[in-house]
Parts: structure tokens; C-alpha cells; sequence
């Protein structure tokens, strides 16, 4: 039985389903007018392996997830770079996908980009203008949140905060009220528009989602999930939007969000220029390192980012590594099966349990620790990770394989052979120099893998 914290309720509740064993999950995507920062690769990682993890528990996972391709920002960047708003946008969604799948996060079942809904949000905001909660100003089409009592709910709050996730396109003189938001821009000189029966304009940030959602998995589905500054005004928009558009309530059985990766204690953000891109990062660490750091940190959690934690993480990798590569695949224990079978009640636990990966990865952690002590593990215990590694991502299993590597190996076991133990040593050290450490087994066969990242 998997258990969820539902930010709406700040209770841990039980998945329940709305279709069967058919889970339709939503994650708020990028605004692409930039590379993704390692921020970013925080929450759709966690929610990699949240999707992950249900299918693992045979749920049939639909994961969705948007991509804002037309923002004000967008609009920015491409009058600064002197090019077309959709070069932008298409440049940075092609990067983004690269980084997630240079992360390990391939989860997603479909990316939606805003604009190839257009036909969608124009017949939302419709029905919103027919349900008589939008009103018109000379630059666009407003939703008027008095009129939607529930607003707030979500985030406990009405008023947005510094560290919140807000759009310019939302900002007008003319609104009735403060917290009112745009649901269609008038078209203004110089900006990318569609001729649609609203009039000439392009779509607000919120409707988008709800949008999409709607043509994807009706007007209410199993799992949202986003970072906490989309909490307002973004989310608690998409629940104004489409509830008072179906009528029905909630709009989701559970709301799932993030915490921050924060620099210094602060949010990393592009807004504040205190962010790493993905890539930058990606030079130096593995990006098993970043997955092991991001899961290392319960999803809910915030997460301190430094050079020291990655230090942490690499180090911290680097003995998963090597007990891994000291198992026999091939070695078959029967008192080893029964401790496996215990870890996977404890991970599994943990899992059920609102995904609890500091708690699953500690019991991963002392199972290695005992087992180390034990001797060399054998099949049920690579077979395990194999299995936990469908959710997890980090670990490692192919053997390396390097033909020069392998020569120089054969030399030192002839050095071995003629007890000249300075030669054998001195390619040892060589090896070693390259990130190569070797291991001689008991057998009188040596094996190697790289341990630099």
C-alpha cells in the first residue's frame, strides 16, 4: 500500500486510484528561455523516480508534463539575441530534453508544448468568459478570483511571497483585483500572437497546464506534482480554472511538491543568478553522483547545495561501486537470499511510506556495510539491486572492458609470475594515476574498473 503526503490536506494518504491500477500524473515542466540549472534537475529527478517507483509497483503510469515554450521571458531573450521567440524556445527545449536524459530521467510518457494547444486554451478560457469568472481590459482576458471561493486553499495563503513562482504576464493596471491573473494577451507590437475567436493574443502561464491536462486526463486526475513556489499563484490558478470549469472538486486525489535546492539558504534561481547549470555540473561529477545527492534528500526536503556535498555524494558512490563490482552474479546463498529478502522489505517500506529515500538508501547502506563483513555477495544480492535500480538510477553493474588497460594488466601478471614485484608494482601505480584500480583476486585473476567520475 503506497502511502503520498497530499499538500492539500498535509496528510499522508493512501494512493487510491481513480481507474483501477492507472495512474495519470502531472509535473510542472520548464519555461524554456534558458538552460536547466541543477535546481531544476532536483525536482524532475525525484519525480523520475517517483514515477518509477510506481510502475515498479505494477501501476500503469501515464507521466505527463508541459513545456512553457512561449513566456514573456522567452519574448526577452529573443529580442536581446535579435531572433525569432520560437528559435529560442525550441533551442532551450532541445537542451532540456538533453539534460534530463543526460540526468537518467526518462520517465516521462509525453512533453506537451504549450503552443500546440492553442486550440485548447482558447476554448477554456471560453468557457471561463461563458461561467462569467473572466473579464476583458484592453490588454486581455483576466480571471477575477473573487469570485472563486476556494482560492487559497492549497497554499494556505492569498498573498504571493518573494520566493514564489510568478509571470510578468499576469501583471496589467487594469485588473479588478490584485491576485486576478491573465488567461489571454492582447497582441501587442512586436510580440508573437495567434488569431483565434478570443482575438489576436497568446495564452497566460496557467491555463496552459490546465489546458492540457484536461485534453489528457479529463477534469481530474490522480497525481500533480511541481516545486513548492508553484504552490501560488500557479497551482492554486489551475484549481480555480478547472474546477469552476467542471464543477467538480478536487482536481487532483494529491498534490505533490519539492523542496528547494538552495545556495547559502537561498532558492537557487536564475531570477537571483545564484544556479549551476545541469552541464556545468555534469563536467566535473557523474551524473550518478547528482542522482545519489538528489535521492539522498527526501523530495519534500530542502537540499543544500556545494561542492562539498557532491564531494560527499562521489565518495559516498564510490563504495556502491566497489561492493557492486565485488559480487559474484554467479554465487548462489541461501542465508544471503534471506537477508535480501529483509532489505527488500525494508526498502520497500520505506518507498510505500511517501517515498522515504534517505530511509531506503540507509537500510542499502548497512545491508552493504554487513555484507562487506560477510565476504562476497553473489546473486540474489545483484539481482536485488538490478531490481531497485529501475527506480534509483545510480548504480552500476557492466564490467569494464579496455583492450590497453588489459595488456598492461598481462604484464604485471608476467611481472607477478617472475616475482619482479617493483615492475608489477610500478604499473599498478600507473594504472592507479589513470583513475584505474585494480583488484587481484583469490583466484590469481585480476580485475579492474575506473574510479575517478
Amino acid at each position: 500500500m503506497i502511502k503520498i503526503y497530499n499538500t492539500m490536506t498535509n496528510k499522508v494518504e493512501r494512493l487510491v486510484p481513480i481507474h483501477d491500477d492507472k495512474i495519470n500524473l502531472f509535473v510542472c515542466g520548464p519555461t524554456v528561455y534558458g538552460l536547466a540549472h541543477v535546481g531544476n534537475g532536483k525536482t524532475f529527478t525525484q519525480f523520475d523516480m517517483v514515477a518509477k517507483y510506481l510502475r515498479y509497483k505494477n501501476l500503469d503510469v501515464f507521466y505527463l508534463q508541459n513545456i512553457t515554450d512561449i513566456d514573456d521571458k522567452i519574448i526577452k531573450i529573443s529580442q536581446e539575441r535579435g531572433t525569432s521567440w520560437k528559435k529560442i524556445a525550441d533551442l532551450y527545449t532541445r537542451k532540456f530534453l538533453q539534460d534530463m536524459k543526460s540526468l537518467g530521467n526518462d520517465a516521462v510518457s509525453q512533453y506537451a508544448k504549450a503552443t500546440d494547444y492553442i486550440s485548447q486554451i482558447v476554448d477554456q478560457v471560453k468557457r471561463l468568459e461563458e461561467k462569467g469568472v473572466a473579464y476583458r481590459t484592453s490588454d486581455g482576458i483576466y480571471y477575477e478570483i473573487s469570485k472563486f471561493k476556494n482560492y487559497g486553499r492549497l497554499s494556505n495563503r492569498t498573498e504571493v511571497q518573494e520566493t514564489d513562482g510568478i509571470s510578468g504576464i499576469d501583471a496589467s493596471s487594469e485588473k479588478k483585483g490584485w491576485n486576478d491573473f491573465c488567461l489571454w494577451k492582447f497582441s501587442k507590437a512586436g510580440e508573437p500572437f495567434w488569431k483565434t475567436e478570443l482575438g489576436s493574443g497568446r495564452p497566460g502561464w496557467h491555463i496552459e497546464d490546465t489546458a492540457i491536462t484536461e485534453y489528457y486526463f479529463g477534469q481530474q486526475y490522480d497525481i500533480h506534482g511541481g516545486s513548492v513556489d508553484l504552490k501560488i499563484p500557479h497551482h492554486e490558478a489551475e484549481i480555480a480554472q478547472m474546477e469552476m470549469l467542471s464543477g467538480k472538486s478536487p482536481l487532483v486525489r494529491c498534490w505533490m511538491h519539492t523542496g528547494f535546492l538552495n545556495v547559502n539558504r537561498e532558492k537557487m534561481s536564475k531570477s537571483l543568478g545564484n544556479f549551476w547549470t545541469i552541464r556545468d555540473v555534469l563536467k566535473n561529477y557523474n551524473y550518478r553522483i547528482l542522482r545519489l545527492m538528489y535521492l539522498s534528500s527526501h523530495y519534500r526536503s530542502s537540499l543544500e547545495f556545494s561542492k562539498e556535498i557532491l564531494e560527499q555524494n562521489k565518495n559516498a558512490l564510490k563504495r556502491i561501486d566497489e561492493f557492486v563490482f565485488r559480487i559474484n552474479p554467479n554465487l548462489n546463498n541461501e542465508a544471503e537470499t534471506k537477508a535480501v529478502n529483509r532489505l527488500r522489505e525494508d526498502v520497500t517500506a520505506a518507498m510505500d511510506n511517501d517515498f522515504a529515500t534517505p530511509v531506503a538508501l540507509a537500510h542499502i547502506y548497512k545491508f552493504i556495510n554487513i555484507a562487506n563483513s560477510k565476504g562476497v555477495s553473489g546473486k540474489a544480492v545483484y539481482g536485488y539491486l538490478q531490481e531497485i535500480n529501475t527506480f534509483f538510477g545510480f548504480f552500476k553493474f557492466n564490467k569494464s572492458e579496455d583492450p590497453e588497460i588489459e595488456i598492461l594488466i598481462h604484464k604485471r601478471d608476467d611481472f607477478k609470475k617472475a616475482k619482479n614485484w617493483q615492475k608489477a608494482d610500478e604499473i599498478k601505480k600507473e594504472l592507479l594515476d589513470k583513475g584505474i584500480k585494480l583488484y587481484d583476486g583469490k583466484d590469481g585473476k585480476t580485475t579492474w574498473r575506473k574510479i575517478n567520475s
